[in-house]
This record gives structure tokens, C-alpha cells and sequence, in this order.
């Protein structure tokens, strides 16, 4: 509350106060009428002093411990459900508060109570209660960080964002990675309402990823991933011949943590072992596309994997589970191999995201997404074929 506010309070108690007085006396002198309509006047200067702090309150954006803040449900946040759009306004607060404030009706959209599934429509008017937060807002002025982006865009309009990705780049920051490219894009387009990510592709995966400009759009494209409305297609050089030209591979996969907080996944072939039913079935569909044998580091097969399924790792689980690890792959492939490759040029996985078939999230239009193989994975295979 400023100053002003106080001065404000002290006025109307003071003026209240007055006319008390000046009643009390002009009924002794018999001039009641003339001090009722004084009454009248300084009761509608209240109501306006009045009236202009609820107008202020109510137009408060600002998330506070003082006053109840009133937010204004834009493109980005609509379609979004109340609970999950607290948690990312409400930097720093518990999960445990934010369903208490929902629970308790502190929280209210449109002046009406609603439960923490509710979701919101663009216009809606949220009221947050005090509450002690951290809300990160961009700067209207900030300048936009250097890009490593523009020269990797396949497609973009104002619904979706098409990149493709170089291996080595995370998707996202955390397990040391300070920043991936959801971060490295919003610093790159702080004026950007709405940037998610549709999918993931592995740190060391090269090739299509998409991101949605638009909630509407990325609750589309969520949706068609879910049906199977996508075509998918990644490229692999496996070590080992490959004979069969179309293969279909299904094997349930489960995920386990290592002691130092990495991820893995495994194989079921046990049903029994599975105790707490976390397996979930895989499914891909592998083309050959060529094989080759060279002299000193063995034989390799270049293959075309067509995802049905669009597990944790499963392109690589299940190659490797058949024999057939990914070259390079520093988790599931074959270690004494993945370092002789690197003196003959190969210092990354070979597995590229190269097509990826969708219609588009709002227009309904056919797009077909393609990340050429990258240089260093040519260049690669031409020295295989040389010997």
C-alpha cells in the first residue's frame, strides 16, 4: 500500500467523521435537509475513492504479497489447463500451494471457482491471490542472443518451427547442460509469446525437430504423434551385414536408472520379471539400404528405420539388442569399435533423423520435412567405399 493510499483511507474516515458532527448539528437548528444533501455529497466522493481502488486492484498484473493479481489469458497460455498454467506463472512456489490456493477458491477465473483441470480460454481473467513468487517476464527491450540456429530452419510459418538439428546439441538443458535449443531459442526470439517442444531427438541424434509457436498447435501435433499420423524415418550405419531387405522388429522395452542418474533401457524377454508392469512394446519397420565391408574395421550395413513407435532409445535398444549396435554409440554400441572409427573420421553416432511426413497442426496440409544427411556422415561412407 503507498502513501497515498493511507492519505486516502485518512480523508474518508476524517470526512466521515465530519458529517457526523455537522448532522447532529443541523438537526439542533432545524436544517436537516440542507446537511442531508452535504451527506449525500461527501458519501459519493467516498464511493468514487472507493470505486477508484477497486478499479486499481482489479487491473493489478503484477503477482504480489500485498493485493490479488488479475492476469489475462493470451494465445500462449489458451487451451491450458489452471494448475499448469500457475506452475509456470508462479516461479519458485511448491506444487502443494498452488493446489491449495486452487482448492481453497482463493484462485478464480472469471470471478468463478473452478478445479485444477480446468482449462482456460484466451481472454480469461485469472485471479492469482498474494502470494510471495518469482515471475520471470522478458524485457520489451532485450536484445536477441547471437544465433546458431538461422542457417538450420527446414520450415516455419506462425504455427510451427522446423529445425535441423547438428549433433551434439541437447534438446533441452539439465544433466549439466545448462542450455539446450528450447533455451538457446527463446534467448534468440525473446518477443516469441509461445515456443515448445514438439518431440526430442537424442543429444548425439542429427536431423528433423520440430517446435510449436502456438498451444493450439503443439496440442495438434501431441495429438497426431499419439494416433500414429506421422511418418518418421531416420537413417543408421549398423555394424554387420545385414541381409533382409524389410524387417519388422517388435520387443518391449523398460526403463532403468544407472547409480549416477543416466537413463537406460533395456530389453524384456521375461513378462515375469517385469513386476511392476513398466514395459511398453517398440515397434519399427528397417529397410536395407547398403551394405559394406572394409578390410580393416569389419563389415557395416546402412539402414532405414520407419518408427511406428516412438520409444526412449528405441532405435538403438533394439539394434543392439539384434546384434546390430548403432556405430558410435556411446551407450548401447560396441566401445572398441566406436574408437578405432574415430581415427577413420567417425567422431559422432550415425543416426539421422532425415525425413519426417505430417499435415500441418492448423491447415490440415501436407508437409514433408527433410534434414539432408550431414557432411560428416557422407563423407564417412565415401571413405568406406573407396577401399
Amino acid at each position: 500500500m503507498s502513501w497515498c493510499d493511507v492519505f486516502t483511507d485518512i480523508k474518508c474516515i476524517l470526512i466521515k467523521n465530519l458529517t457526523v458532527t455537522l448532522i447532529v448539528k443541523s438537526q439542533e437548528s432545524s436544517q436537516y435537509k440542507l446537511h442531508q444533501s452535504f451527506k449525500q455529497s461527501m458519501n459519493n466522493l467516498i464511493t468514487d475513492n472507493q470505486s477508484t481502488n477497486n478499479s486499481k486492484s482489479t487491473n493489478n498484473s503484477k503477482v504480489g504479497e500485498l493485493a490479488a493479481a488479475f492476469l489475462t489469458v493470451d494465445e500462449a497460455s489458451e487451451g491450458q489447463r489452471v494448475d499448469n498454467f500457475l506452475t509456470k506463472t508462479l516461479k519458485g512456489v511448491p506444487k502443494s500451494h498452488v493446489y491449495r490456493i486452487l482448492r481453497s477458491g482463493e484462485v478464480r477465473v472469471n470471478k468463478k471457482r473452478i478445479d485444477a483441470d480446468f482449462r482456460l480460454s484466451m481472454g480469461d481473467i485469472v485471479r492469482v491471490p498474494p502470494i510471495r513468487a518469482t515471475v520471470t517476464e522478458k524485457p520489451e527491450g532485450a536484445a536477441p542472443a547471437a544465433s546458431k540456429f538461422e542457417n538450420a530452419v527446414i520450415y516455419e510459418d506462425d504455427a510451427m518451427l522446423v529445425l535441423d538439428k547438428a549433433a551434439g546439441f541437447a534438446v533441452h538443458g539439465g544433466s549439466g547442460i545448462s542450455r539446450g535449443v528450447i533455451e538457446q531459442l527463446r534467448l534468440e526470439r525473446p518477443r516469441a509469446k509461445f515456443l515448445e517442444l514438439v518431440h526430442r531427438l537424442d543429444r548425439e541424434t542429427s536431423g528433423v525437430l520440430m517446435l510449436a509457436k502456438k498451444r493450439s498447435a503443439l496440442v495438434a501435433l501431441h495429438e497426431a504423434i499419439r494416433n500414429n499420423q506421422t511418418d518418421k524415418r531416420y537413417l543408421m550405419l549398423v555394424q554387420g551385414e545385414w541381409l533382409e531387405q524389410k524387417k519388422r522388429v517388435v520387443l518391449d522395452l523398460q526403463k532403468y536408472v544407472l547409480p549416477n542418474g543416466e537413463r537406460r533401457v533395456n530389453v524384456v524377454t521375461d513378462a515375469s520379471k517385469d513386476k511392476f508392469g513398466e514395459r511398453q512394446t517398440s515397434e519399427t519397420m528397417f529397410r536395407l539400404i547398403k551394405n559394406y565391408n572394409h578390410p580393416t574395421i569389419g563389415k557395416f550395413s546402412l539402414l532405414e528405420a520407419q518408427l511406428v513407435t516412438g520409444r526412449t532409445h528405441q532405435l538403438r535398444v533394439q539394434l543392439s539388442h539384434l546384434g546390430f549396435p548403432i556405430v558410435g554409440d556411446d551407450k548401447y554400441g560396441d566401445f572398441a569399435l566406436n574408437k578405432a572409427l574415430v581415427k577413420h573420421g567417425l567422431k559422432r553416432m550415425f543416426l539421422h533423423s532425415s525425413v519426417t511426413k505430417i499435415r500441418h497442426p492448423l491447415t490440415q496440409e501436407k508437409l514433408e520435412l527433410v534434414a539432408p544427411m550431414p557432411t560428416e556422415l557422407g563423407k564417412f561412407l565415401k571413405n568406406l567405399e573407396k577401399v
